[in-house]
């Protein structure tokens, strides 16, 4: 699993990142990134839970 966090969609709410900071983190902009090529797949159920937990859909799976 792939994913990817739109930075014009993103509002720094850091909900992905409580959820799942294996996978997220924050970039020099104060914006959520993924820090991952791929997400690991002991991660993907919490990775899942942070791109639904995003109130923007800035996360994407790709």
């Amino acid at each position: 699993m792939k994913l990817t966090v739109d930075q014009d969609l993103c509002i720094a709410c850091g909900a992905c990142i409580d959820i799942c900071p294996e996978v997220f983190d924050w970039n020099d902009e104060g914006l959520s990134q993924v820090i991952v090529d791929e997400v690991p797949e002991d991660k993907e159920e919490c990775a899942r839970e942070g791109l639904d937990s995003c109130p923007t859909e800035a996360i994407k799976e790709i």
